[in-house]
């Protein structure tokens, strides 16, 4: 769970899992919605596909990558655990 917790404290991490709840995008879709450079955009998405938060697809010569709600709907259950 620290994985998850390390990969949410970051902004720009945060901002790619809101353009994946809209919809599934590749590496190249989400750079185009930052200032910084596509290896640092490669790093974030690594950490989160690390993390679980990310699924990633090939498809022809682009990797697609989805949001996994999985990931999220089991933090969400182990915060409300943790709160009763």
């Amino acid at each position: 769970m620290n994985e998850v917790f390390k990969a949410l404290a970051d902004p720009t991490r945060r901002k790619i899992l809101d353009l994946l709840k809209e919809q599934d995008l590749t590496a190249g879709e989400i750079a185009d919605q930052f200032d910084i450079s596509k290896p640092s955009i490669s790093n974030h998405l690594k950490i989160l596909k690390s993390a679980g938060l990310v699924l990633d697809e090939k498809k022809g010569q682009f990797v697609v990558y989805s949001l996994n709600s999985t990931i999220l709907q089991d933090v969400i259950k182990w915060l409300l655990e943790k709160k009763s």
